[in-house]
């Protein structure tokens, strides 16, 4: 069932199996109101969910602040909150890049920043726009190459000597209750292995229906360590719940041919046995025995609804079984019983 709980890691947090990934309420893609935003957050919590993932980037604050205005309400021992580090906001109330993602967001632009000193500030400021006393999991934002290229090398320089020192200083005061990354890339994390002692990991699009690659030798890592896993991205950005349709969107770009080809294979199969591929793509990853919650970024009641219905729905292990003989799952692969 989506809503019982898995420890995260060694930590002593349990994380809800389905939480609230909160870009959408920073205006990711549609502007919300705050009416709707609470509304969204209420039924959230009436279902059960009790993990919410958050990050300055998502509407340059107002997410961090939507969300920290609704739980301020609810008792502090009955939420689990996570959010990130690596982005100092600047006020720019004019245009950028950014905006185009975020409709209507604050008068801001994000800034990276992964040194000791702007890993602190973050963190004050995050607790300012959350109103909270403590943060339940910091992650280092967008660390890796894909996010920074050519820079990467002196940005996992800074983020490393500078901004895992402040993460650890925090973590040691009791600010944080656990320090992770959060990143598109499992190969950074692994790489930040061998910096520090992590707690966990949020990884986006990396381990879903049709990637599991971190099954040959990250997952095996982040086992003998003792890091927990948070995935998000399970529909790789989109084809994954609307199936092989025109326009499919493919790890937030347009999906190529032959992973629209995988996916009607993965649908064929998952409508043979009367299952909706977004069901199979949410149950999926959880399955895996490090993986402690799926956050799937939900902006409207219908789609907390589905996103709900979606975990719950039942199975048959045959499905499984199908998709492991047409070599569509690493032979590997736990899943769901």
């Amino acid at each position: 069932m989506p809503l019982r709980k898995r420890r995260l890691g060694r930590t002593g947090l349990h994380l809800t199996a389905l939480g609230f990934g909160a870009a959408p309420i920073g205006n990711l893609y549609r502007a919300l109101t705050d009416a709707e935003v609470d509304a969204l957050l209420q039924s959230a919590w009436d279902t059960g969910l009790r993990y919410f993932d958050t990050a300055p980037l998502y509407g340059f604050g107002l997410s961090e602040k939507r969300l920290g205005r609704f739980l301020r309400t609810k008792p502090r021992n009955e939420f689990v909150i996570s959010t990130k580090v690596g982005r100092l906001l600047k006020p720019n109330a004019g245009w950028h890049e950014q905006r185009a993602a975020f409709i209507d967001a604050a008068p801001f632009e994000p800034v990276f920043d992964y040194s000791h000193d702007g890993v602190m500030r973050s963190v004050e400021e995050s607790l300012a726009r959350l109103g909270l006393d403590t943060i339940d999991i910091a992650l280092m934002h967008d660390i890796g190459a894909a996010t920074h290229g050519a820079d990467h090398p002196a940005v996992m320089k800074t983020a490393m000597d500078g901004g895992y020192r402040a993460l650890n200083r925090l973590r040691g005061d009791g600010r944080l209750g656990a320090i992770g990354i959060g990143a598109n890339e499992w190969q950074v994390c692994a790489q930040a292995m061998n910096h520090g002692q992590w707690d966990a990991f949020l990884i986006a699009g990396r381990y879903t229906l049709l990637e599991q690659e971190p099954l040959d030798g990250f997952f095996p890592l982040c086992a003998k360590a003792g890091v927990g896993i948070v995935i998000g991205g399970a529909f790789n950005s989109g084809i994954l719940a609307t199936g092989a349709v025109e326009g499919a969107h493919f790890n937030y770009g347009d999906a190529p041919p032959e992973v629209v080809e995988r996916v009607r294979r993965l649908d064929a199969i998952c409508k043979a046995h009367g299952v909706p591929l977004p069901a199979a793509a949410l149950q999926f990853p959880r399955a895996h025995p490090l993986v402690a919650t799926v956050i799937p970024g939900v902006a409207t009641a219908s789609e907390l609804a589905s996103a709900l219905d979606w975990s719950a729905r039942a199975i048959p292990p045959a499905l499984w079984s199908d998709l492991k003989s047409e070599g569509l799952l690493h032979p590997s692969a736990p899943v769901p019983a």
